[in-house]
């Protein structure tokens, strides 16, 4: 299934949502723990606006670990003033950009996934649909959720989204909002509370050793 449809429609919530904050909302730490939340709007413009030559280059600095060849290439975006980078994100919501290897899938679940960083410490709601929701799970719980976005496999639990059409993994149980458990198997910690069962614990430790 095509979702650029979808994930041009996030990319321009997206941009009115950072035109919305606040100097002092732009500058609070999100949940990505390297960047603040105007540095979540530079990262999402980056992958739409660097070269492929750029790209190599910084991948090659970097020895070939993706990670700290986005954080440079982030942190280049980001001197590009607020504004800039709104109307950037806006002007390529409709790029089909998927990092080597992914589909749509990939974009999709980056763009929901940041959404999320950035809403969540401001005590936001985040954007994007339960319908959409349920296939960033399916992505996240897939072999190919592993390359780039899962760290590593996930721990022997059962998880069931109670909002959701979404159930996945063998083993003890756990159980919560779909965000919750997209968010969690990204290895955010501020969504762990969100979630319950006997998996919970497992699943604690398992974000723990990230």
């Amino acid at each position: 299934m095509d979702h650029f449809a979808a994930i041009a429609t996030q990319r321009r919530e997206l941009a009115d949502f950072f035109e919305g904050l606040d100097d002092e909302q732009l500058q609070k730490r999100s949940l990505c723990s390297a960047w603040s939340v105007r540095d979540i709007l530079a990262h999402l413009v980056m992958p739409l606006t660097t070269s492929i030559p750029t790209v190599v280059l910084e991948m090659v600095k970097a020895k070939g670990k993706f990670d700290r060849a986005s954080v440079a290439m982030t942190a280049r975006k980001a001197s590009l003033s607020t504004a800039a980078l709104i109307e950037l994100l806006r002007a390529n919501a409709e790029s089909h950009f998927t990092p080597p290897g992914h589909d749509s899938l990939a974009p999709l679940t980056d763009t929901y996934a940041h959404g999320q960083d950035a809403a969540r410490p401001l005590g936001l709601v985040g954007l994007g649909t339960t319908e959409n929701w349920e296939y960033v799970l399916r992505f996240l719980a897939s072999d190919k959720g592993l390359k780039g976005f899962v760290t590593r496999p996930l721990p022997n639990v059962k998880m069931v989204a109670m909002d959701m059409d979404f159930t996945a993994g063998r083993g003890t149980e756990l159980s919560g909002p779909g965000i919750a458990l997209a968010m969690t198997m990204l290895g955010r910690t501020a969504y762990l509370k969100d979630l319950s069962g006997p998996g919970q614990p497992i699943m604690e430790r398992w974000v723990d050793l990230g």
